[in-house]
């Protein structure tokens, strides 16, 4: 059965993936800021058929205790056959342009932290040379827009890096999974107006997700309309695009 450590175990689309693959039976390693939150995942999960589970508080935005969570993730499982990070949160784009605080904030949660954890599970990931590195990042990471660039910006970091990493850890029997969905109906979400034709569910993407991991995809646009969406917006003319306003 497979040993899955999630890192931002608490958000919508990682629980969804963790209900799929605890109907398979598998073990988990469980971190989460909030400690309520995360046992009331831990015990919708082992109501389903999950193993054992390990839970750990840590705000990822630390990076003094990454190290110490790995190591502790590492002996409560014996190995790690996948890890899936999906912590995150979506800034207030005006606010982040009057106040570059809370912008370098947002780069921090969206794009350095995630980088930093991705580094110590590669590197953990490639000394037992197996094991699947899930990284949730976004479609908006593939083109800055006016609407939301501080996030964008932060993506295509995220982005960037899974696509050298994977390289990187190409011939070493490691798999490095970039995630980009599209607008899905989470909390951090909620409130926004955005096209219902185009929202899909936590549900839907954990789908695709656990598919992907299992078939060794190197990208993943979920819902799959995405890839065509961002392949035209991509190739928009700037001068056009900057007149769109998106």
């Amino acid at each position: 059965m497979k040993k899955i450590l999630i890192i931002g175990a608490t958000s919508a689309i990682a629980t969804a993936c963790a209900r799929i693959w605890a109907g398979q039976g598998a073990s988990f390693a469980l971190i989460a800021r909030d400690e309520q939150k995360l046992e009331q995942v831990a015990a919708d999960l082992r109501a389903r058929g999950a193993g054992a589970i390990r839970t750990h508080i840590m705000d990822a935005t630390d990076f003094a205790p990454h190290s110490a969570m790995l190591r502790a993730a590492v002996a409560a499982l014996g190995q790690i056959d996948v890890a899936l990070i999906a912590h995150g949160t979506l800034p207030d784009q005006k606010a982040c342009e009057r106040d570059a605080t809370l912008a370098a904030n947002a780069l921090t949660v969206n794009a350095t932290s995630v980088i930093a954890l991705a580094t110590a599970i590669a590197d953990r990931l490639e000394s037992q040379h197996s094991g699947t590195l899930a990284v949730i990042s976004s479609v908006a990471g593939d083109r800055a827009r006016a609407s939301n660039y501080v996030y964008g910006s932060a993506k295509a970091a995220v982005n960037a890096f899974c696509e050298g990493l994977r390289a990187r850890l190409a011939t070493g029997g490691v798999h490095v999974l970039t995630i980009k969905p599209g607008f899905v109906d989470t909390p951090m979400t909620k409130g926004m107006r955005l096209p219902g034709a185009l929202l899909a569910t936590p549900d839907q993407v954990a789908r695709d997700i656990v598919k992907a991991v299992e078939r060794k995809n190197s990208v993943l646009y979920t819902p799959m309309v995405w890839a065509l969406i961002m392949l035209i917006i991509r190739n928009i003319p700037d001068p056009i695009f900057r007149r769109l306003n998106l």
